[in-house]
């Protein structure tokens, strides 16, 4: 269930959390968009635990997720699923988006690695990824137990994107070491909705000639 903590006075933080089950995992997550970027992650899975601190701390919004996941079969589900919840999240807090900046962008490097993400928060899902090397999809990173493929990223992008509501435009621009490809697109969405959620201070609207996002 979605509690959504949204007002238009613009002291009030804009929070929402939720309870996501299904016959693979349960997902806890809540987030509050107007926060410092702390994070409290727990998934399972080591190094989406690191990519998910990476987007709080780099966004501003503070962002708590737990997940219990079938990883004895693999750990595609509770990734997927996490990005769900937080995309339903994010939605959620946003409510009617009024007095958004709406749109971000941002390019962030990673030593060799380059990302380059574009958000619009348009209310229409759309997600494209481009760039990657084709041997992502077949690499696995991690330490001990349960790891992270390299093909995951994709999916989380557009399970965030088809949740929220939102445009995202992730390309790579650069990059050969997996791990640095990762967090460069991470800590590019990152900063890209820091952008676009963002409130601005001149703008008491809907940042849309819809009067609608």
């Amino acid at each position: 269930m979605i509690k959504n903590t949204t007002t238009t006075a613009a002291v009030t933080p804009r929070r929402a959390a939720l309870t996501r089950k299904t016959a693979e995992t349960e997902v806890e997550v809540a987030l509050n968009l107007d926060g410092t970027g702390q994070a409290d992650i727990a998934t399972g899975i080591g190094f989406y635990d690191h990519m998910l601190s990476a987007l709080a701390k780099h966004s501003l919004i503070d962002l708590r997720v737990r997940v219990q996941g079938d990883t004895w079969i693999d750990s595609h589900h509770s990734i997927e699923d996490a990005a769900i919840a937080i995309g339903q999240a994010l939605k959620a807090a946003l409510g009617d988006k009024r007095g958004i900046r709406r749109f971000g962008e941002a390019t962030v490097p990673l030593d060799e690695a380059l990302a380059h993400c574009v958000v619009d928060v348009a209310g229409r899902a759309y997600c494209a990824v481009s760039g990657e090397p084709d041997g992502m999809a077949y690499v696995h990173i991690g330490g001990e137990g349960v790891t992270y493929p390299g093909s995951m990223t994709t999916h989380v992008l557009e399970s965030l994107a088809a949740n929220a509501a939102i445009c995202c435009h992730m390309r790579l621009l650069a990059g050969r070491e997996p791990h640095h490809i990762v967090e460069a697109q991470f800590k590019a969405l990152a900063r890209a909705l820091r952008a676009a959620v963002e409130r601005d201070p001149r703008v008491s609207w809907v940042p849309s000639t819809k009067d609608v996002l």
